[in-house]
């Protein structure tokens, strides 16, 4: 990416979100548009690819520190507008450029030139924050690692806990296939660039400093392709679909992001690939629920159940566990099942915490009525007594 970009970009605009801005606020805004605007969920919208990777790009810059500094600090230094063609000197002049500035000194190019010493005057600051001072070689010559790639998998609530391994398909920029990426014809080869030769970069001496920039013949690459490949057109990469295996492991929970180091996208020019990570998505179940490793479970007892006490049989993910339900048991109670919760590879497994739901019937026949009615008088309750002694004192 060039000095030219940073300045005339706005990533934050393109994220939706403001300069000041957290990182996870960054990174809350990328996810929803790289969800929205994702070509696998918008197949054969150019405008959505566009999008895309004007997301992706923006993210790659603000999602790094030291990079978003740079990007601040050189957004900030031409946000007045001091260095555009077109400020005045103050005194009613001409136009004045600082670019038209060096290249006077250079020699040879005038003031409407914007060239300096035969390279822009953006590749300076390019040189200057890339490291390219002093015949460095800079970032856009060097390897650049590949963009991270991000994805979202639905899992089924059991495969969540007990951990699964997926087919994920992913469409995603990769390396072509038939010039296997180095974007020539097949049958024939790049060759070396006679401009840089084959470095990427060529350096230019402005009496005490030196100053590095991309090459303009074979823009850094370092190789000339004669026969562009007709797959490619040269470009050495495809977008293409790839199926890769996912393991997700037992107690996954929903939200969390699983992180595959080096299944993002390729790098350029010998850089390490990109990581690949995985939002998980977990459906409900129908029966169980979960709060960190604990499964939940409600289930209905009756009356005489929960009056008399009884042995409750209740289902597990992998089978059936009996609990005690003592007698007196209130509606609400927790009945604990240790051990058949989520299982940890790392640690003990959690608990089946089942909750008792006392069931009161809408219609009753005769016969349990007139029961009732024998149980209510042989049972007498105090359970409203501390009401009954404020009704009293009230009148």
């Amino acid at each position: 990416m060039s000095s030219k970009d940073w300045i005339e970009k706005d990533f934050y605009a393109v994220l939706g979100v403001d300069k000041s801005a957290s990182s996870d606020e960054i990174k809350k805004a990328y996810r929803k548009l790289a969800r929205e605007s994702h070509p696998d969920h918008n197949p054969g919208d150019p405008r959505a690819e566009e999008r895309f990777k004007a997301a992706s790009e923006a993210y790659n810059v603000l999602s790094d520190p030291a990079r978003r500094r740079e990007y601040d600090e050189m957004r900030s230094l031409f946000g007045s507008g001091a260095f555009r063609r077109g400020a005045r000197t103050g005194q009613g002049g001409a136009p004045f450029d600082v670019s038209d500035l060096f290249g006077q000194a250079a020699g040879g190019a005038g003031a409407g030139d914007r060239r300096f010493g035969g390279g822009n005057f953006s590749d300076l600051f390019s040189s200057i924050f890339s490291g390219g001072a002093g015949g460095g070689t800079g970032r856009a010559a060097g390897p650049t690692r590949g963009r991270d790639v991000e994805a979202e998998v639905a899992l089924d609530f059991t495969d969540a806990v007990r951990g699964v391994t997926l087919p994920l398909s992913l469409r995603a920029p990769g390396v072509c296939d038939t010039c296997g990426g180095d974007g020539a014809k097949p049958g024939t080869q790049p060759r070396p660039c006679q401009v840089c030769h084959g470095a990427g970069v060529t350096t230019r001496n402005q009496g005490a400093f030196a100053f590095s920039e991309p090459c303009r013949n074979c823009q850094g690459v370092g190789t000339v392709v004669d026969e562009k490949c007709p797959e490619c057109r040269g470009t050495g990469g495809v977008t293409k679909t790839r199926t890769l295996n996912v393991r997700f492991p037992a107690g996954v929970a929903d939200g969390q992001r699983i992180r595959l180091t080096g299944r993002g996208e390729p790098g350029e020019r010998g850089g390490s690939p990109g990581d690949l990570f995985v939002h998980v998505k977990v459906r409900p179940d129908d029966l169980f629920g979960r709060t960190g490793d604990d499964l939940t479970l409600t289930v209905p007892i009756t009356f005489p159940e929960a009056v008399l006490g009884t042995d409750l049989r209740v289902p597990t993910l992998d089978g059936a566990v009996t609990l005690r339900v003592p007698p007196g048991t209130p509606s609400g109670r927790v009945l604990r099942a240790r051990g058949k919760g989520v299982a940890r590879r790392d640690g003990p497994a959690g608990d089946l915490l089942v909750t008792l739901d006392v069931v009161v019937p809408a219609t009753v026949s005769d016969t349990a009525r007139e029961a009732l009615q024998a149980f209510d008088e042989q049972t007498p309750s105090a359970a409203r007594e501390h009401l009954d002694v404020r009704v009293r004192r009230n009148g």
